[in-house]
């Protein structure tokens, strides 16, 4: 079989946009998806979308901004801005029995009438458009629940083996749905309009790990935590093959010429300065206030999991106050969305106020904890760098560089922002390398680059 006129090029399009958002997809995953087409076709939609998830996806990370690409590229062929309205009672009537009835193909055509009748805004071509919140807003599913569970329990479904609780969470998840459909089906008007390739590339939101640290919210900080595992793996791989070459030394060029002599100055055989294997170690200084501190957990629970490849791992935390951490990040291994507000509890991080203070925290580290620091210690740095207008103690940071085989400091700001407001970023970054890090991507890759072998 081969792929329908015209749906090769939707099918390309939308694989260009899951690569602008980081999704990695290559030619054979490409001509499966082709292949997937053409034998499920396009009268199933959400058949064809499990299919080109299978083809195209390597896991489950991906899923949501491959459905908000694929409502994009493979929107729904029904329904359309030349519907009649209906009106908002009698709209809201149909919504409840549908969500009774849990009819899903009720349910998108009610998402259609919904985007139709209010979604929509504006005066003139140029400014019209669809918006999901606006038609949800004036829709109100929410408060249908009430409705909709005595209409289930009334036919006979609260003697199914549901509990209140549990009805009441299915009727949620049904009202979730529906909402999504009503999004998905504005983000197609708006692209009918804008074009795809413009609207994937700015309203579909991006994977968890290219999301900002610092604009996460604790949905995606979670999904971030559950990629910690994977992730580990990967780095303890790249590291582990790092090690193996520098254990091989480098070459003796002294050596490997005078044995070039006998076989006339051509070295044939390159002689190896023998080199002795020694696991570094490795020491964390990690800013765990406000927003930082989902970047300072999910680096945390990251070289927890790679704490194999170092002799020793110690973990410091600091608001204004340091306190050792590394007992109850041990501790925390099996319930890592509990280590913020367990080191909060437990761990001495604040003092007479709860905003950051940097030069407090390098000094008392300086003064009670720079024996961590040695000749064999990669020592990073975990913060924006701002003081909120206090003392950075730059001494103090220089007595650490000193006394460590490395200081790294990984900055969750972007750099434009470095130096502006109460950030001393720059003042920092004379003393010690200080890289851009504000997201899992980048991240992994400074990881990789930096730790020592």
């Amino acid at each position: 079989m081969t792929t329908p006129a015209g749906v090769a090029e939707r099918l390309a399009s939308l694989v260009g946009a899951l690569r602008a958002h980081g999704v990695r997809i290559g030619t054979g995953e490409t001509v499966d998806a082709a292949r997937a087409v053409a034998e499920l076709g396009l009268a199933d939609r959400e058949l064809l979308r499990e299919g080109l998830a299978a083809t195209l996806l390597h896991g489950p990370t991906q899923r949501q901004v491959f459905d908000s690409v694929f409502d994009l590229y493979f929107p729904r062929g029904v329904g359309g801005p030349e519907q009649p309205a209906a009106g908002r009672e009698e709209l809201r009537n149909r919504l409840a029995d549908a969500l009774a009835a849990d009819d899903r193909a009720m349910l998108g055509r009610l998402a259609i009438e919904a985007v139709d009748g209010f979604g929509g805004y504006g005066s003139s071509p140029e400014s019209d458009g669809w918006s999901s919140y606006q038609a949800l807003e004036r829709l109100r599913p929410q408060t249908l629940l009430a409705r909709v569970r005595d209409t289930v329990r009334g036919q006979g479904g609260g003697d199914t083996g549901f509990t209140d609780r549990l009805l009441e969470d299915e009727i949620r998840r049904r009202i979730d749905a529906f909402r999504a459909l009503v999004a998905a089906e504005a983000r197609r008007r708006v692209a009918e309009r804008r074009g795809r390739d413009e609207n994937a590339r700015r309203a579909v939101a991006p994977t968890a790990d290219r999301v900002d640290f610092l604009f996460a919210g604790q949905d995606r900080l979670a999904e971030l935590r559950r990629t910690v595992q994977p992730l580990a793996r990967k780095l303890a791989t790249r590291l582990a093959a790092r090690r193996r070459r520098a254990a091989r030394g480098t070459i003796d060029l002294r050596r490997t010429l005078r044995g070039s002599l006998s076989t006339g100055g051509v070295p044939m055989k390159p002689v190896l300065r023998a080199r002795r294997p020694v696991r570094p170690e490795l020491v964390l200084l990690c800013d765990v206030s406000g927003s930082v501190s989902g970047f300072s957990d999910f680096t945390m629970l990251l070289v927890q999991a790679l704490h194999d490849q170092f002799s020793k791992v110690r973990v410091f935390a600091f608001v204004n106050r340091i306190d050792e951490v590394t007992g109850l990040l041990e501790h925390g291994r099996a319930d890592p969305e509990g280590l913020g507000a367990r080191i909060q509890a437990e761990a001495a991080v604040t003092g007479y106020h709860g905003s950051s203070d940097y030069g407090m925290a390098l000094g008392e580290f300086a003064e009670r904890y720079v024996d961590a620091a040695g000749s064999r210690t990669t020592v990073f740095v975990l913060g924006d760098a701002r003081t909120n207008r206090s003392d950075p103690n730059l001494p103090a940071l220089r007595q650490i560089a000193e006394r460590a085989r490395r200081v790294h400091w990984l900055n969750p700001e972007q750099r434009s922002r470095w130096g502006t407001g109460d950030s001393v970023a720059p003042a920092y970054a004379e003393l010690v390398a200080m890289h851009e890090c504000r997201n899992a991507r980048q991240l992994s890759a400074l990881v990789a680059r930096l730790l020592p072998v």
